[in-house]
């Protein structure tokens, strides 16, 4: 049983909180008995797994007993799981988007959050793949992203696109823009597939470069005393209506 926190493979583990580690180990941290089954069950590689339950976690190939110090020190939630564990990133080109009837593009999302909700819901309601448009996008494998996916982020394609010059995919799409004005209201709106729905970020909503690059505008209809929805819920509104 490994109860040092100076451990050294302990210590590797740790960094792997940080953005600038998990990119360039091209791993991340499964905390939890949902996110490690959930991964294990889709195929990503689990390099190890540190728990206080070793019965529990006997399906994964390399189980680490660990005092629950160990744990807390890895773990980056509150209350520290009976397992923490260490997997490969699954990374998708934009080779998979080439057969996609379905997809949505996230542009510089930053709310980690809202990026793993709507990663849940993505699945939920049919889409292919999910892009992550743009330089400033949230990390996709950053500990809350991944809790907040709730097994989720294993059961669909999500590629990044940095440069519009990448979008060249989507040429034969029926490209939507989600706007807040526009004259086309979800309820008469309707797509033909292949479709690629276009989200902006939080704060600054869709930019021009994607508004001219779409096709089709289209925006919710909702009470005039309220300015906008949490872009999570916008996804699933217009998801479940055009998707399903």
């Amino acid at each position: 049983m490994i109860t040092s926190i100076n451990n050294e493979l302990v210590k590797e583990t740790v960094k792997l909180q940080q953005k600038k580690y998990r990119d360039r180990e091209n791993k991340f941290l499964l905390e939890g008995f949902k996110a490690i089954e959930e991964a294990f069950n889709a195929g990503v590689k689990i390099e190890y797994v540190f728990t206080t339950d070793e019965k529990r976690y006997a399906f994964v190939p390399n189980v680490i007993p660990a005092s629950e110090a160990v744990l807390k020190k890895i773990s980056t939630t509150d209350s520290a799981p009976d397992a923490v564990g260490v997997a490969v990133k699954k990374v998708y080109s934009a080779e998979y988007l080439k057969d996609a009837k379905k997809v949505v593009l996230l542009e510089n999302i930053k709310d980690l959050g809202n990026l793993g909700t709507i990663l849940r819901t993505a699945v939920a309601f049919g889409a292919d793949a999910v892009v992550l448009y743009g330089k400033e996008c949230a990390d996709l494998y950053n500990p809350k992203c991944v809790r907040s996916s709730v097994g989720n982020l294993w059961k669909i394609p999500v590629v990044y696109i940095e440069d519009f010059s990448g979008l060249n995919v989507f040429e034969r799409f029926e490209k939507v823009a989600t706007l807040p004005r526009t004259t086309q209201y979800l309820k008469d709106f309707s797509i033909k597939e292949p479709a690629l729905v276009m989200f902006g970020s939080e704060a600054d909503g869709l930019s021009d470069e994607l508004i001219r690059f779409a096709t089709k505008e289209v925006k919710i209809e909702m009470a005039d005393n309220v300015e906008s929805l949490n872009l999570s819920i916008s996804c699933a509104v217009v998801l479940y209506k055009l998707f399903l």
